[in-house]
């Protein structure tokens, strides 16, 4: 997908029959995903702009309603598009904090020094967020900064863990 793109959620379903969609947002809050203007949506093997009219919080996720898609056929038309904005268009992140798509890529290092493998994505649990860190297997480490995420060392393109190799 790139470095300039980074996605804030995609279009789950159908909301209602005035062309809204549910959307799984990654924001937080995940409302946020509103006030972004425009949004990209990767459709037919490429991004398309668009513009949200209206959306808030429902239940767990978020509804939207995109310009120009006024009736439930044109919306389903948009189901499990991938919703993105160019990275130009976030707001640089406080000292010490960092976005989902800047950990992509990091190396996990144990506090050992055993080499883990790297971080393919990262998602949210209930509890927690969860990094996946491909090597030679795949694992799932808990977010927890001060207890398993040790430090994030973008520069260095590394992130240190306390966490057993053989977990």
């Amino acid at each position: 997908m790139g470095d300039d793109w980074i996605v804030l959620g995609r279009v789950s379903g159908l909301f209602g029959i005035q062309g809204w969609v549910r959307v799984f947002s990654h924001t937080e809050p995940r409302q946020g995903i509103v006030g972004y203007k425009p949004v990209f949506l990767h459709r037919q093997g490429e991004w398309q702009s668009f513009t949200i009219e209206e959306g808030r919080a429902h239940g767990a996720g978020v509804v939207l309603k995109f310009a120009g898609y006024d009736d439930r056929d044109q919306a389903a038309t948009l189901i499990e598009s991938v919703i993105a904005v160019r990275r130009t268009q976030l707001p640089p992140p406080a000292p010490g904090e960092y976005y989902w798509a800047d950990l992509a890529g990091l190396q996990v290092v144990t506090l050992e020094g055993v080499a883990l493998g790297t971080v393919d994505r990262v998602f949210a649990t209930g509890a927690n967020d969860v990094l996946v860190v491909k090597g030679e297997r795949e694992r799932l480490l808990p977010f927890v900064k001060g207890q398993v995420i040790v430090e994030v060392d973008l520069e260095q393109g590394m992130l240190r863990v306390d966490w057993d190799p053989d977990f």
